[in-house]
């Protein structure tokens, strides 16, 4: 099930494929084609039609790789206050803690359920920094809750900060409420009936709603789940995920009519995918420089069966890698990173990598 298909390999080996020239149009091997202006015609459709094959071969592949998001990974100004908010508010479990003294940093996992089976918040806190810039890009986060007024009174109680008080969603029926977490990092809270993913949506927002679709669709194989349009507030949504929106964690793309750019502050760092979709393995980068890890801002991390691959698909389909496939200095976990159109970053992981990680 987590065959590891990741053998090194030029990243772009496809388009390097010698392929004859009478595979192509029914063209024949003729000196008369290869002469002048003939052969610059005939050399660039060749061109096109193993830059077009190469991605429906990529598409494919992309299709049938197993991914599922895994962790998002951000920063926060006191670890401590932020893991009692998260178990005594929200129901999370802390399932497991990192100090990486030498680099001066902590990582906390916390969680609804085991991490090799749900989506997972890391949370970074460096040494000696209590605050961050959250910036105007990112959303929020979803949880599902059984009753959404009892779960507000709680997070009163405790001092938490309540944004928007429980009542049915604007044009819907569905009984939701915001609240921020000490660091200002916002939840929506989704009153549903019991699920395997309570953690259930991250939101955040996009310039071209339809561009981040196509990649999302082609780059990283998620499926659009919906699309809702609000014209009376001015702005579009999306759901994309790698399974139904009651069962699994997704993604969700905001579009507010008019905004082609948002601040993203300096706070989230990524999601991890691993083929085996790893929303937040992301152990090796600093802010600029790769360095065992030490976590960024907001990532997202995914799993995948093949990160040279996947590394592929990401610039074909218009995104931009950071971090070249390959195994990670000293622990041979092999990883590639990657913003999307609009520069959000994500962290594919091996997917057996990842679950040698757990171990």
């Amino acid at each position: 099930m987590f065959c590891n298909t990741c053998a090194p390999s030029r990243r772009f080996a496809y388009l390097a494929t010698a392929v004859p020239q009478s595979h192509f149009f029914g063209l024949k091997a003729s000196s008369k084609i290869w002469r002048g202006e003939s052969r610059t015609i005939a050399t660039g459709n060749m061109a096109q039609a193993s830059t077009a094959a190469t991605q429906e071969s990529l598409l494919e592949w992309v299709k049938k790789d197993k991914r599922r998001m895994l962790h998002v990974v951000y920063r926060v100004g006191d670890l401590d206050r932020t893991i009692k908010f998260y178990t005594e508010c929200l129901g999370m479990k802390l399932l497991r803690k990192r100090d990486i003294p030498e680099e001066r940093y902590t990582n906390a996992f916390l969680g609804y359920g085991p991490e090799d089976s749900h989506f997972v918040i890391e949370l970074t806190y460096n040494y000696g920094v209590d605050s961050y810039d959250i910036g105007a890009g990112f959303g929020h986060f979803g949880i599902a809750v059984e009753d959404v007024a009892k779960t507000v009174e709680l997070i009163k109680a405790k001092g938490g900060k309540v944004n928007r008080e429980p009542g049915p969603v604007k044009g819907g029926s569905t009984v939701i409420a915001f609240i921020e977490d000490p660091d200002g990092y916002k939840f929506e809270l989704l009153e549903r009936g019991p699920t395997p993913e309570p953690l259930c949506q991250v939101m955040l927002r996009v310039g071209d709603l339809d561009r981040s679709i196509n990649f999302y669709e082609k780059a990283f194989g998620m499926k659009l789940l919906r699309k809702r349009d609000n014209p009376e507030y001015k702005y579009t949504i999306a759901m994309m995920g790698y399974g139904s929106e009651d069962k699994n964690c997704v993604l969700e793309l905001t579009y507010n009519y008019g905004v082609a750019e948002y601040d993203k502050g300096n706070a989230y760092a990524q999601v991890d995918f691993s083929s085996y979709v790893w929303w937040n393995l992301f152990q090796c980068y600093s802010q600029n420089t790769m360095v065992a890890y030490v976590p960024l801002f907001l990532d997202e991390f995914s799993g995948t069966d093949d990160v040279y691959r996947t590394a592929e698909a990401v610039e074909i389909f218009g995104g931009k890698v950071t971090r070249e496939p390959g195994p990670l200095p000293g622990i041979n976990t092999k990883i590639t990173a990657c913003l999307d159109p609009d520069g959000w970053k994500t962290v594919f992981v091996d997917n057996i990598d990842f679950l040698k990680e757990l171990e």
